[in-house]
């Protein structure tokens, strides 16, 4: 991985739980509390392992165990 799609994959990440707000937010609107919750949950998990992957890779990296390479 090189740190363009790192940055890519952190926004994206970031993205994903900003949605899952929003669709829990529409959800609630349109369908109840209940499904809105049901339809946040992937989206919002599948965002968050996202940041706790990347954030584990920056940690590695700093410690010079896995590198992210530069191009």
């Amino acid at each position: 991985m090189n740190r363009s799609g790192f940055v890519k994959l952190a926004v994206v990440g970031i993205g994903l739980v900003v949605v899952s707000f929003f669709v829990r937010g529409f959800g609630q609107l349109a369908f109840g509390r209940g499904v809105a919750e049901l339809l946040q949950a992937p989206i919002i998990v599948v965002g968050f392992a996202l940041l706790v992957y990347l954030f584990v890779r920056a940690t590695l990296d700093a410690l010079g165990l896995w590198t992210i390479e530069e191009t």
